[in-house]
Protein backbone atom coordinates (compact mmCIF):
# COMPACT_ATOMS: atom_id res chain seq x y z
CA UNK A 1 0.00 0.00 0.00
CA UNK A 2 2.84 2.04 0.65
CA UNK A 3 3.68 2.29 -3.35
CA UNK A 4 0.04 4.16 -4.57
CA UNK A 5 1.51 7.24 -4.37
CA UNK A 6 4.00 5.51 -7.46
CA UNK A 7 1.42 3.91 -8.87
CA UNK A 8 -0.74 7.07 -9.36
CA UNK A 9 2.52 9.45 -10.62
CA UNK A 10 3.67 6.63 -13.47
CA UNK A 11 -0.18 6.43 -14.75
CA UNK A 12 -0.08 10.64 -14.88
CA UNK A 13 3.59 10.50 -16.91
CA UNK A 14 2.47 7.52 -18.97
CA UNK A 15 -1.04 7.64 -19.59
CA UNK A 16 -1.46 11.48 -20.95
CA UNK A 17 1.32 10.11 -23.98
CA UNK A 18 -1.25 7.37 -25.06
CA UNK A 19 -3.93 9.87 -24.57
CA UNK A 20 -4.33 12.76 -23.88
CA UNK A 21 -0.95 14.60 -25.58
CA UNK A 22 -1.41 12.32 -28.51
CA UNK A 23 -1.27 12.91 -32.43
CA UNK A 24 -4.65 12.88 -34.22
CA UNK A 25 -4.26 9.45 -36.32
CA UNK A 26 -3.42 10.40 -39.74
CA UNK A 27 -5.76 8.17 -41.44
CA UNK A 28 -8.48 8.01 -39.43
CA UNK A 29 -10.80 5.10 -38.49
CA UNK A 30 -14.06 7.60 -37.91
CA UNK A 31 -14.95 10.73 -39.16
CA UNK A 32 -17.73 13.34 -37.75
CA UNK A 33 -19.26 12.08 -40.64
CA UNK A 34 -21.88 9.90 -41.00
CA UNK A 35 -20.75 5.90 -41.35
CA UNK A 36 -20.13 4.58 -44.39
CA UNK A 37 -22.58 1.92 -46.14
CA UNK A 38 -22.61 -1.51 -44.72
CA UNK A 39 -21.28 -3.11 -47.65
CA UNK A 40 -18.01 -1.65 -47.69
CA UNK A 41 -15.23 -3.77 -47.62
CA UNK A 42 -13.87 -4.66 -44.54
CA UNK A 43 -11.41 -6.80 -43.27
CA UNK A 44 -10.99 -6.93 -39.04
CA UNK A 45 -8.14 -5.77 -37.05
CA UNK A 46 -8.68 -8.81 -33.92
CA UNK A 47 -6.90 -7.61 -30.60
CA UNK A 48 -4.03 -8.92 -29.15
CA UNK A 49 -2.53 -9.15 -32.95
CA UNK A 50 1.51 -8.60 -33.50
CA UNK A 51 0.66 -8.33 -37.66
CA UNK A 52 0.78 -4.80 -38.63
CA UNK A 53 -2.59 -2.77 -39.16
CA UNK A 54 -4.71 -3.40 -42.26
CA UNK A 55 -7.34 -1.26 -41.88
CA UNK A 56 -5.18 1.25 -44.55
CA UNK A 57 -6.08 -1.66 -47.14
CA UNK A 58 -9.54 -2.70 -45.96
CA UNK A 59 -10.85 1.00 -46.24
CA UNK A 60 -13.52 2.42 -43.33
CA UNK A 61 -15.96 0.18 -41.85
CA UNK A 62 -19.59 0.79 -40.24
CA UNK A 63 -18.59 0.71 -36.52
CA UNK A 64 -19.96 -2.27 -34.74
CA UNK A 65 -21.90 -2.78 -31.57
CA UNK A 66 -19.95 -2.90 -28.55
CA UNK A 67 -21.45 -4.00 -25.13
CA UNK A 68 -24.56 -2.89 -26.43
CA UNK A 69 -23.14 0.39 -27.67
CA UNK A 70 -22.52 1.86 -31.21
CA UNK A 71 -21.67 5.46 -31.99
CA UNK A 72 -25.12 7.32 -32.49
CA UNK A 73 -23.97 10.78 -34.73
CA UNK A 74 -25.36 13.98 -33.59
CA UNK A 75 -25.46 13.55 -29.68
CA UNK A 76 -23.39 14.07 -27.27
CA UNK A 77 -20.40 12.02 -26.74
CA UNK A 78 -21.85 9.88 -29.90
CA UNK A 79 -24.09 8.28 -27.19
CA UNK A 80 -21.37 7.28 -24.93
CA UNK A 81 -22.38 6.73 -21.18
CA UNK A 82 -21.07 8.80 -18.38
CA UNK A 83 -23.40 11.93 -18.14
CA UNK A 84 -26.19 12.43 -15.21
CA UNK A 85 -27.61 15.01 -13.22
CA UNK A 86 -27.70 17.55 -12.30
CA UNK A 87 -24.44 18.71 -14.94
CA UNK A 88 -25.68 16.05 -17.82
CA UNK A 89 -23.66 16.97 -20.92
CA UNK A 90 -21.33 19.05 -19.24
CA UNK A 91 -18.48 20.03 -21.85
CA UNK A 92 -16.88 23.58 -20.92
CA UNK A 93 -14.10 23.45 -23.86
CA UNK A 94 -15.61 21.02 -26.06
CA UNK A 95 -13.82 18.22 -26.48
CA UNK A 96 -16.61 16.02 -26.97
CA UNK A 97 -19.20 18.33 -29.19
CA UNK A 98 -20.35 18.77 -32.20
CA UNK A 99 -17.77 17.92 -35.03
CA UNK A 100 -15.50 16.48 -32.72
CA UNK A 101 -13.79 13.10 -34.50
CA UNK A 102 -15.28 9.89 -33.13
CA UNK A 103 -11.64 8.63 -32.78
CA UNK A 104 -10.69 11.72 -30.52
CA UNK A 105 -14.00 10.98 -28.51
CA UNK A 106 -12.73 7.26 -27.87
CA UNK A 107 -9.77 7.86 -27.23
CA UNK A 108 -10.40 10.63 -24.49
CA UNK A 109 -12.45 8.05 -22.88
CA UNK A 110 -10.23 5.76 -22.88
CA UNK A 111 -7.80 7.98 -20.55
CA UNK A 112 -10.73 9.23 -18.15
CA UNK A 113 -11.43 5.76 -17.32
CA UNK A 114 -8.16 4.42 -17.04
CA UNK A 115 -7.21 7.46 -15.00
CA UNK A 116 -10.18 7.01 -12.79
CA UNK A 117 -9.26 3.40 -11.91
CA UNK A 118 -5.67 4.66 -10.90
CA UNK A 119 -7.23 7.48 -8.86
CA UNK A 120 -9.75 5.20 -6.98
CA UNK A 121 -6.81 2.73 -5.85
CA UNK A 122 -4.89 5.58 -5.10
CA UNK A 123 -6.89 7.18 -2.83
CA UNK A 124 -7.34 4.11 -0.61
CA UNK A 125 -4.02 3.54 -1.10
CA UNK A 126 -2.89 6.80 0.60
CA UNK A 127 -5.41 6.21 3.30
CA UNK A 128 -4.20 2.47 3.71
CA UNK A 129 -0.28 3.11 2.80
CA UNK A 130 -0.16 5.67 5.59
CA UNK A 131 -1.72 3.70 8.07
CA UNK A 132 -0.18 0.63 7.75
CA UNK A 133 3.34 0.95 5.73
CA UNK A 134 5.52 1.83 9.25
CA UNK A 135 4.06 -1.49 10.27
CA UNK A 136 4.52 -3.40 7.80
CA UNK A 137 8.18 -1.81 6.87
CA UNK A 138 8.84 -2.02 10.29
CA UNK A 139 9.30 2.25 10.45
CA UNK A 140 11.47 1.94 7.22
CA UNK A 141 8.69 3.72 5.15
CA UNK A 142 6.47 6.30 6.78
CA UNK A 143 5.35 9.20 6.77
CA UNK A 144 3.10 10.97 4.07
CA UNK A 145 2.69 9.40 0.75
CA UNK A 146 4.04 11.92 -1.31
CA UNK A 147 7.47 11.06 0.39
CA UNK A 148 7.35 7.34 0.49
CA UNK A 149 8.49 6.56 -2.97
CA UNK A 150 11.84 6.94 -2.17
CA UNK A 151 11.93 5.19 0.98
CA UNK A 152 10.69 1.76 -0.95
CA UNK A 153 13.56 -0.31 -1.44
CA UNK A 154 15.12 -0.68 -4.79
CA UNK A 155 14.41 -4.30 -5.69
CA UNK A 156 10.78 -3.81 -4.95
CA UNK A 157 10.71 -0.65 -6.50
CA UNK A 158 12.18 -2.39 -9.87
CA UNK A 159 9.83 -5.02 -9.42
CA UNK A 160 6.79 -2.61 -9.40
CA UNK A 161 8.20 -0.70 -12.55
CA UNK A 162 8.05 -4.20 -14.41
CA UNK A 163 4.36 -4.91 -13.40
CA UNK A 164 3.26 -1.32 -14.37
CA UNK A 165 4.67 -1.97 -17.80
CA UNK A 166 2.92 -5.10 -18.13
CA UNK A 167 -0.37 -4.18 -17.56
CA UNK A 168 0.15 -1.19 -20.08
CA UNK A 169 1.99 -3.37 -22.60
CA UNK A 170 -1.53 -5.70 -22.27
CA UNK A 171 -3.58 -2.62 -22.60
CA UNK A 172 -2.15 -0.93 -25.49
CA UNK A 173 -1.73 -4.61 -27.45
CA UNK A 174 -5.66 -5.30 -26.97
CA UNK A 175 -7.09 -1.47 -27.22
CA UNK A 176 -4.86 0.10 -29.80
CA UNK A 177 -3.95 -0.12 -33.03
CA UNK A 178 -0.14 -1.04 -34.21
CA UNK A 179 1.40 2.08 -35.40
CA UNK A 180 2.44 2.92 -39.02
CA UNK A 181 3.39 5.72 -41.02
CA UNK A 182 -0.39 6.24 -41.82
CA UNK A 183 -2.08 5.05 -38.44
CA UNK A 184 -1.00 6.22 -35.17
CA UNK A 185 -2.68 6.61 -31.73
CA UNK A 186 -6.03 4.65 -32.83
CA UNK A 187 -8.09 2.42 -31.11
CA UNK A 188 -9.37 -0.94 -32.51
CA UNK A 189 -12.49 -0.62 -33.59
CA UNK A 190 -13.53 -3.99 -31.89
CA UNK A 191 -12.44 -2.41 -28.56
CA UNK A 192 -15.14 -0.08 -26.11
CA UNK A 193 -13.13 2.15 -24.46
CA UNK A 194 -11.76 0.33 -21.28
CA UNK A 195 -13.32 -2.90 -21.58
CA UNK A 196 -10.08 -4.93 -21.11
CA UNK A 197 -11.75 -8.51 -20.75
CA UNK A 198 -10.13 -8.54 -17.14
CA UNK A 199 -13.36 -9.46 -14.79
CA UNK A 200 -12.54 -12.22 -12.27
CA UNK A 201 -15.26 -11.32 -10.03
CA UNK A 202 -18.14 -11.53 -12.86
CA UNK A 203 -19.40 -8.32 -12.14
CA UNK A 204 -19.70 -7.18 -16.02
CA UNK A 205 -23.46 -7.08 -16.74
CA UNK A 206 -24.77 -8.65 -20.19
CA UNK A 207 -27.67 -6.95 -20.20
CA UNK A 208 -26.48 -3.10 -22.42
CA UNK A 209 -28.94 -1.19 -19.63
CA UNK A 210 -26.92 -2.29 -16.93
CA UNK A 211 -24.12 -2.18 -18.81
CA UNK A 212 -24.58 1.36 -19.07
CA UNK A 213 -25.23 2.32 -16.02
CA UNK A 214 -22.56 0.39 -14.18
CA UNK A 215 -19.86 2.25 -16.33
CA UNK A 216 -21.76 5.34 -15.47
CA UNK A 217 -21.09 4.58 -11.92
CA UNK A 218 -17.60 3.50 -12.60
CA UNK A 219 -16.77 6.89 -14.61
CA UNK A 220 -18.31 9.13 -11.49
CA UNK A 221 -16.69 7.07 -9.00
CA UNK A 222 -13.36 7.75 -10.44
CA UNK A 223 -13.34 11.11 -11.49
CA UNK A 224 -14.53 11.38 -7.88
CA UNK A 225 -11.47 10.19 -7.21
CA UNK A 226 -9.06 12.11 -8.84
CA UNK A 227 -10.30 15.07 -7.69
CA UNK A 228 -10.05 13.66 -4.38
CA UNK A 229 -5.82 12.56 -5.30
CA UNK A 230 -5.33 15.71 -6.85
CA UNK A 231 -6.31 17.49 -3.37
CA UNK A 232 -4.24 14.82 -0.86
CA UNK A 233 -1.50 15.32 -3.36
CA UNK A 234 -1.52 19.12 -3.33
CA UNK A 235 -2.22 19.16 0.90
CA UNK A 236 0.67 16.58 1.51
CA UNK A 237 3.08 18.83 -0.20
CA UNK A 238 2.24 22.15 1.69
CA UNK A 239 1.71 20.28 5.12
CA UNK A 240 3.94 17.58 5.19
CA UNK A 241 1.68 15.61 7.11
CA UNK A 242 -0.21 12.42 6.42
CA UNK A 243 -3.66 12.79 5.75
CA UNK A 244 -4.95 11.32 8.80
CA UNK A 245 -2.60 13.76 11.13
CA UNK A 246 -4.12 17.23 9.14
CA UNK A 247 -7.55 15.42 9.83
CA UNK A 248 -6.49 15.16 14.20
CA UNK A 249 -5.10 18.98 13.78
CA UNK A 250 -9.04 20.06 13.21
CA UNK A 251 -10.05 18.66 16.06
CA UNK A 252 -7.29 19.81 18.69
Amino acid sequence: MATSSYLSLVAILVAPSAAYGARPSLTRLYSSSPPPPENTLVSDDPPLTTLPSRSRRAGKRKPPVLNGWVPTYGEFCYGLPGACPPLGNWDPIGLCGTGVPLEDVRRYREAEIMHGRVAMMASVGYIAGEAWSPIVWAGKVSGPANDQLQQIPAPLFAALSIAIGICETYRARRGWVEPSPDELFSLRLTYYPGDLGFDPLGLKPTDPEEFKTLVTKELNNGRLAMIAVAGMCAQEQVTHQTIADTLASYFH
